[in-house]
């Protein structure tokens, strides 16, 4: 029926864009309204004191922490502050070098140097997580974190990063922006190590359209995170030794990100299990026809998104023109390029003056674009199609029928 391609002049498979693929966004409504309206009304947006205060920050905290099983939460104005926070609690700052994988966004090595340490990169394997084998080659004296992060839903190697981490002496800071909900032989991603952090940003799994959580089990850190992102205040002991005094900034969560997102918990299960039974649907009729990015654990994948590997850049570029002519959007993720690529990280460009933080090392700290070549390798032949908890059968079999079409005539 539809034999031709698209892209030379064939019938598309579809004419209509898909469900947006923003999961939280997407299933946004009432409740979440509702729950912002009673923070309103009760004129109470701080959350700390008001005139009605709800508490539903401190309730969101608590069953974040519940649903992760882990001993304590904290919620923060972003994910890259959950970042910061989460370093500063663990004494990450200048003098410092913490390992960042080749394949992640911005805002992961942004926040090491907002810090004041200096992001180091680590290169990749075919799930496009960072690799553990390659954590050794970049660490040195100066090395005190390695950063994984489960990029686009997929959970990192954790075992084995734990195993490096602690055979070198580093600290493991979970960065779990794109994949809440993930799980890694059944246990969830951000718990793994010393502390973990969370994005509720727009296009998250769960939204408040920004918003941030940190995790841990580690009393002592998080009370420095809980004073960093609070001015250096303590406000709520709660058992806490409370004996550190340090100045802090302003990362405190207001109370109407915390309505909206209890609300957007509640939804997460939901979620994951739609994106997963249509993710899995899709890939079981895709098996042997294209190829598809390394798994570490198939049942923990949130299932944001479908992504396929290709041999070359050449064959996914040609791939993903025909699949968007076919009505199928697509891309290739972070335009097929490392982080350290952007021209900002490249040439070590920071907002303080005499190049800190990367002016602190006797041996100057060298990027070059091929410093990761596995990363330089796989990413631009990456093609991504972004999946939603809105789709419907129809929805589903277009992919399929989409994809299949398009390969038989590309690969």
């Amino acid at each position: 029926m539809h034999s031709q391609l698209a892209v030379n002049g064939g019938a598309p498979v579809r004419t209509s864009p898909l469900p947006v693929s923003n999961p939280g966004s997407a299933v946004l409504g009432r409740e979440e309204a509702e729950a912002a309206a009673e923070v309103l009304l009760a004129r109470s947006p701080f959350r700390y004191y008001g005139p009605g205060l709800l508490g539903r920050v401190k309730s969101f905290e608590r069953d974040f922490a519940a649903k992760l099983g882990v001993g304590r939460a904290l919620g923060l104005t972003s994910g890259t502050a959950a970042l910061v926070c989460a370093l500063k609690a663990c004494g990450i700052g200048p003098g410092d070098k913490v390992i960042v994988p080749a394949c992640t966004f911005i805002a992961t090595a942004g926040a090491v140097l907002c810090a004041g340490a200096v992001p180091v990169f680590c290169d990749i394997d075919e799930s496009l997580n960072l690799d553990p084998a390659a954590i050794e080659a970049v660490a040195d004296q100066y090395t005190r974190a390695v950063i994984p992060v489960p990029i686009l839903g997929m959970p990192c190697r954790m075992d084995a990063i734990l195993a490096e981490a602690k055979r070198l002496g580093l600290l493991v800071i979970e960065d779990v922006a794109q994949s809440m909900g993930s799980t890694y032989h059944g246990q969830y991603c951000g718990t793994f190590g010393e502390i973990g952090a969370f994005s509720l940003q727009l296009n998250k799994i769960i939204t408040a359209g920004e918003g941030g959580v940190v995790v841990t089990d580690n009393d002592r850190l998080y009370e420095r995170a809980v004073r960093y992102h609070d001015q250096g205040s303590l406000r709520e002991p709660e058992g806490l030794p409370g004996d550190e005094l340090f100045a802090g900034q302003n990362y405190r969560m207001s109370e109407m990100t915390g309505a909206v997102a209890s609300a957007q918990l509640q939804k997460l299960d939901g979620i994951l299990g739609t994106l997963r039974r249509w993710k899995k649907t899709i890939k079981d009729e895709l098996r042997g026809v294209v190829p598809f990015r390394a798994v570490t654990d198939e049942a923990g994948d949130a299932a944001t998104t479908l992504m396929l590997l290709f041999d070359s850049a050449e064959i996914r570029e040609s791939f993903g023109a025909a699949l968007q002519a076919e009505g199928i959007g697509c891309g290739c993720l972070y335009g097929g390029k490392p982080v350290y690529m952007q021209p900002l990280i490249l040439h070590q460009r920071t907002v303080d003056r005499n190049g800190f933080p990367y002016n602190q090392f006797a041996e100057p700290v060298l990027y070059t674009e091929d410093m990761c070549p596995r990363a330089v390798d796989i990413l631009p032949r990456n093609l991504i199609v972004s999946l939603s908890p809105l789709l419907t059968e129809d929805d589903a079999q277009d992919v399929v029928t989409a994809i299949k079409k398009v390969a038989r005539e590309v690969l």
